[in-house]
């Protein structure tokens, strides 16, 4: 009987290839930060789980959010989500314009793509990174920076949604 529930348990959390999961045992971003010093430009590509997106985007909706759906509804509803939680400030302290350039699905997941331009050389930036955050207590967002050659990662969750970043 035992071994029954874990394996269970296991089928829960770690589905069949090719099946969709009913849920998720945590909640998560990943997030690739990337300083493009010639563009003078940060390139993001952001990572959510579907489901997660979906209801986060919903919220305040006459109709639920599908990211699937035909038409330009999904990528306006989910820029200025991300311009809201997903913000860039150098010293001045405003937040930077986030273009959102486009998504792709990728299992239970999807990808968005995204940059955010300088006003010149940067050595720091002021990162906030709360996706999600509004949606589930236990949310944290990993973001893995790359620039000049360094990687450095950093993690963001309620109560640490902003972190300065410097290279």
């Amino acid at each position: 009987m035992r071994l029954l529930t874990l394996l269970a348990a296991a089928l829960l959390l770690f589905p069949l290839a090719g099946a969709a999961p009913a849920f998720h045992a945590y909640h998560s971003t990943i997030t690739e930060m990337r300083y493009n010093a010639a563009k003078k430009q940060l390139e993001f590509s952001v990572k959510v789980f579907v489901d997660d997106f979906e209801k986060a985007l919903s919220q305040g909706q006459p109709t639920r959010v599908n990211l699937a759906d035909a038409g330009p509804r999904p990528l306006v509803l989910a820029t200025a989500y991300f311009q809201r939680t997903l913000q860039v400030s150098v010293s001045s302290g405003k937040p930077l314009l986030l273009q959102v350039l486009g998504m792709q699905a990728e299992n239970d997941g999807c990808w968005f793509y995204c940059k955010v331009p300088l006003p010149g050389p940067v050595t720091a930036v002021k990162l906030r990174q709360a996706v999600l955050l509004d949606t589930f207590a236990d949310q944290m967002n990993i973001v893995n920076i790359e620039a000049n050659g360094k990687k450095q990662s950093a993690l963001f969750r309620a109560g640490h949604e902003e972190e300065t970043i410097g290279w």
